[in-house]
């Protein structure tokens, strides 16, 4: 469900009810987001963080219990709330009409210690949300987003001017509609109609999803047409959510489907969704935004935070792959120069038959299979033996590019390998320090700048993937190169079985058996667990095991990089690996 009117009005109840008589004092400020605000407020020895988003993806109002990083300089907006608002009171909060406008009254001082009302204004309007600061008379002091004649020709936002709501619109506030005016509506619109475009169309402030609920409340469907629903029942539905509403009875409700991923959230049950959804009640709203937006939030956070990472690495993937199709192709024109060997052959052979200041000289090769003649050009200038050796100079020459680049293709598709490897790696990345591991990572290898801030602060070590495997032996899953190498050579003994698909970028899964031979349960899990955490894709995987002390580090390794000569192979299905885990807590993490 959108944050429509009906939910804002839910959340001021719960506000208001916060901040009690005495309202609330603004400890701190903060914008740890461009467009997200968090107020820390604090009332009857309470404390709560109030979270004003106006983001095109998820404006909200509400509090909140997640804590975000702030940027190391605030943003001006911040600085400015910091200024008029820091030490106020939020004394009252108030919705404009039945609209996703609200506006919070604060009781502060201005810069000659008299006490002056200030006004944020949220409007929760999709793309075009903003914050909006104003003083005592509703002049703005500033917007989080200016809106000048170029953004929109009805209302402009911009300091030093009036704050004006939006335009209203042609639609009737559901909180004071009576039943006759309702009648007369349902009366002039189309019977073709589809109920829950006439709710949509006529009242103000409800969401589709809401409409959705009430036409399912009045017909048992939400996709009739408004002649289906007589216009007593419908009424009848629509005066019962009314006061609900207005009596201040709310039930914060999330939705999640059968993998519980969140659906939906609402301030009341959302019976339409029953057979295919789970609901889960709150006690507050706040824990429901958490709850909803959390995951969500995370996620996109994350992506964010790993977008430059993925651009390094597709950069350098391509720098490489670019390298290695030009190394080819020198290799190519290279391998066609060593035919010179033989014409310098023939030369020498021949030395005594050339005439010097010959442009060329035709011999038969005996060793083409046709015997063909050949004609070898010279170079008039040279003797017949000085035309031999140049075309040696040649072949030398053509011979150790060969062999030069032979390897440096190896080790450019070596390190091609490598990078896959990081970017699997960075896919599942999903704490902090998992993320500044392949930062570190890349910076090490040359990647990266190296940090312009002091880095002689310890930097705190993510930790590997750690499961318990059926026969009670300790496992550990490497989640990037740094945790391979850890748990590898420095934390298993030579004696632990260690685990990786074949010839697929993935983990290390070391097995601390310390030179037991576990059951073949454990190998199948620890198997499954290195094919699931890998680029290895297919019901059937190999994955190759071995015991720690057959693993060497070549000197000069890229990080996570191994040799081995003696191993065993299994094949599995990384498909098997939620089966295998299950709801056994000693197989969890």
């Amino acid at each position: 469900m959108a944050f429509d009117a009906g939910m804002l009005l839910a959340v001021t109840h719960e506000i208001n009810a916060f901040c009690g008589a005495g309202g609330a004092r603004v400890d701190k400020v903060f914008q740890p987001q461009k467009d997200e605000v968090v107020l820390v407020l604090h009332a009857e020895h309470r404390t709560r963080r109030l979270c004003l988003n106006a983001g095109a993806g998820s404006p909200r109002l509400g509090f909140t219990e997640r804590s975000k990083d702030n940027p190391a300089a605030p943003p001006m907006f911040c600085m400015l709330l910091r200024k008029h608002l820091t030490g106020a009171r939020l004394t009252a909060l108030g919705q404009e009409g039945f609209e996703r406008v609200a506006r919070l009254c604060f009781s502060a001082s201005d810069d000659m210690g008299f006490e002056r009302t200030k006004y944020l204004i949220i409007e929760i309007m999709g793309k075009y949300s903003n914050l909006i600061l104003l003083d005592h008379t509703d002049k703005i002091l500033s917007p989080l987003y200016l809106v000048d004649f170029t953004t929109s020709r009805l209302r402009q936002v911009l300091p030093g001017m009036t704050y004006e709501l939006p335009p209203p619109q042609d639609k009737h506030n559901p909180l004071s509609l009576t039943e006759t005016v309702f009648r007369e509506l349902y009366g002039q619109a189309s019977p073709e109609q589809t109920a829950e475009k006439f709710l949509t169309a006529t009242l103000q402030g409800v969401a589709p999803e809401t409409a959705r609920e009430l036409v399912y409340r009045s017909a048992g469907d939400t996709r009739v047409p408004l002649l289906a629903c007589p216009p007593a029942r419908l009424w009848a539905v629509l005066a019962e959510w009314s006061s609900d509403l207005l009596a201040g009875r709310f039930s914060p409700t999330l939705l999640t489907d059968r993998e519980g991923e969140p659906l939906a959230y609402a301030y009341m049950p959302l019976s339409h969704f029953e057979g295919y959804a789970t609901a889960r009640q709150y006690d507050s709203l706040g824990e429901l935004f958490d709850a909803f937006f959390g995951a969500r939030d995370r996620a996109a956070q994350q992506k964010l935070l790993l977008a430059d990472l993925r651009h390094v690495l597709s950069r350098e993937s391509a720098r490489v792959e670019r390298k290695v199709a030009l190394q080819r192709e020198e290799i190519a024109q290279a391998q066609e120069a060593l035919a010179y060997r033989r014409q310098a052959d023939l030369l020498t052979a021949n030395l005594y038959r050339i005439k010097k200041g010959e442009a060329s000289f035709v011999c038969i090769d005996e060793e083409s299979p046709d015997r063909s003649p050949l004609t070898i050009p010279l170079d008039t200038r040279l003797t017949p033996a000085a035309n031999a050796q140049k075309l040696y100079k040649v072949y030398h020459k053509a011979k150790s590019a060969v062999r030069i680049l032979t390897e440096q293709i190896a080790a450019a598709e070596a390190e091609l390998h490598y990078l896959a490897t990081v970017s699997a790696f960075v896919e599942r990345a999903e704490t902090p320090e998992e993320q500044e591991d392949i930062r570190a990572e890349l910076r090490q290898g040359g990647y990266l700048p190296a940090p312009k801030a002091d880095t002689a602060r310890r930097r705190k070590q993510s930790k590997p993937l750690e499961l318990t495997t059926p026969g009670g032996y300790p496992l550990l899953c490497g989640k990037n190169n740094l945790q391979n190498d850890r748990i590898t050579f420095e934390i298993a003994t030579k004696g632990d079985l260690w685990f990786h698909v074949k010839g697929v970028p993935g983990s290390h899964v070391v097995l601390l058996c310390r030179g037991e031979e576990p059951s073949a349960e454990d190998y199948t899990f620890a198997a499954t667990i290195a094919a699931f955490y890998s680029k290895a894709e297919g019901p059937v995987v190999p994955v190759d095991y071995t015991r720690v002390r057959h693993l060497k580090r070549p000197a000069g390794a890229k990080p996570g990089y191994v040799i081995y000569h003696t191993n065993h192979t299994a094949y599995v299905n990384p498909a098997d690996y939620k089966a295998l885990l299950g709801d056994d807590p000693s197989v969890s993490t």
